[in-house]
């Protein structure tokens, strides 16, 4: 039976049990058994999302239907498959307040990123003409990241420094994984080019106050290039009102396929951005010597694109448009406090983020004292959680945290009260089961 959640005053209203109940049967894999017969608890979703049946159906009709090469054939299929995709496109853009000749399929958020910081170095070694020269940097010219980034939004900015010369910064967080945004002011200086920081960490759930790093950037006339992975599917985000310059987004982690993600960017910018991927569908004349480029989206999109994750994004991006992704937010918030109170309640578990619930996801990691995350994780699974454990691909908060790995819970829309009730008692069995201690939960 399904909780009735209740809303939180600060955050709008939350899915009743009813709206909840329907959610979830919209998701065929969470009525999954695992071993012993024991019933699926999904806290994985920091890691990739659950799909619901819109998103199979619409990438199945595509195949089913239309399957054709989009923006090439004159043939009806061609028609109706280009016009889906281009439908995707706008779907898409709309969710993330942006118009969309500013939106670009990409492969995922990674290759998003890497697409700016490339076409940044491609700027940098003279190709996009006269245009393009606002992107160049020079040797001394500053890349200022933070300590919480997940490595794709770092490994990138460290190759673009290594290849162009520029120096590579960053600020710091909090001792409860918050960001230390009053390093704003002397860690971005007038040598800062670049400002690439995250919307939400995937270990500590903490989200960014977006505000105050583009006023810094502009003040020193920087770029900022945000990672919005973990808060396009969790919060109400619209990339305009934001005020960034780029974002990059993935399909999979917003109930939608893999294989496919966005990268926002700015009108202005991205019609002056030389391309990094050439070859077909990209270009406009082409003769032996030299070529042209279409304008973007397409001048980033080159070869045959992603068409049927396309599709599936969209549909991922229309049905939780029609939830409400304020209701989804305030969901969440109540997973969330619950998800820390859970952990709160089991002695010998320490938080790695904060233990409030303001500017927070309902994404919690954890250190088990005395268990190595992975085996947190084995006795997790053995009683059918689902939880990620690890690195999270951002060893260096961790480092900065004094931990090697972590085990995470991370909810969405479709996670109940009852099923963090099953990760609370399970995770208070941990300890027990290694003979450290009885294990049991405090009240």
């Amino acid at each position: 039976m399904t909780a009735e959640v209740e809303t939180d005053p600060t955050q709008g209203a939350a899915l009743s049990g009813t709206e909840l109940a329907a959610v979830r049967a919209d998701f065929p894999l969470l009525t999954r058994t695992l071993r012993e017969g024991r019933p699926l608890v999904y806290l994985d979703s920091g890691a990739t999302s659950q799909k619901p049946d819109v998103v199979i159906d619409a990438e199945q009709d595509f195949y089913t239907q239309r399957n054709a090469a989009v923006h090439r054939g004159a043939h009806q299929l061609a028609e109706e498959a280009t016009e889906a995709f281009e439908a995707a496109r706008a779907q898409v853009a709309s969710f993330v307040g942006a118009e969309e000749d500013e939106l670009i399929w990409t492969t995922n958020a990674t290759a998003g990123i890497n697409l700016v910081a490339y076409a940044i170095g491609n700027a940098t070694a003279g190709r996009g003409g006269e245009a393009a020269r606002r992107f160049a940097l020079a040797p001394g010219d500053e890349i200022v990241v933070t300590e919480s980034e997940h490595h794709a939004n770092l490994v990138p900015w460290q190759e673009l420094a290594a290849r162009t010369g520029a120096v590579l910064r960053w600020i710091g967080v909090h001792d409860d994984g918050r960001l230390r945004t009053d390093q704003l002011a002397t860690v971005v200086t007038m040598r800062t080019r670049v400002l690439a920081f995250t919307h939400a960490s995937n270990v500590t759930g903490a989200v960014t106050d977006v505000a105050p790093f583009v006023a810094r950037a502009r003040e020193v006339g920087a770029l900022t290039v945000l990672d919005a992975c973990q808060s396009v599917p969790h919060l109400p985000v619209n990339f305009r009102e934001l005020g960034v310059d780029f974002a990059a987004f993935s399909g999979h982690k917003m109930l939608g396929p893999t294989g496919v993600g966005a990268l926002y960017g700015r009108r202005e910018l991205l019609e002056a951005l030389p391309p990094v991927t050439t070859g077909g569908s990209m270009v406009e004349v082409v003769t032996m010597e030299t070529t042209t480029f279409m304008r973007p989206p397409h001048r980033f999109e080159a070869g045959t694109m992603m068409v049927a994750q396309a599709i599936g994004m969209g549909a991922a991006a229309s049905y939780l448009a029609e939830l409400g992704m304020d209701a989804v937010a305030a969901h969440e918030a109540v997973l969330a406090r619950a998800m820390l109170d859970a952990v709160a309640s089991v002695p010998h578990v320490r938080v790695v983020g904060p233990l409030d619930t303001a500017n927070r996801l309902a994404t919690v990691s954890f250190v088990v004292d005395g268990v190595h995350s992975h085996d947190v994780g084995q006795v997790l699974d053995d009683a059918g959680v689902a939880v990620r454990v690890g690195h999270h691909c951002a060893q260096p908060l961790h480092r900065r945290f004094g931990v090697t790995a972590t085990a995470r819970a991370s909810a969405s829309v479709y996670t109940t009260l009852e099923e963090i009730e099953v990760f609370r008692e399970a995770l208070a069995g941990v300890r027990a089961f290694f003979g450290l201690d009885d294990g049991r939960a405090t009240t």
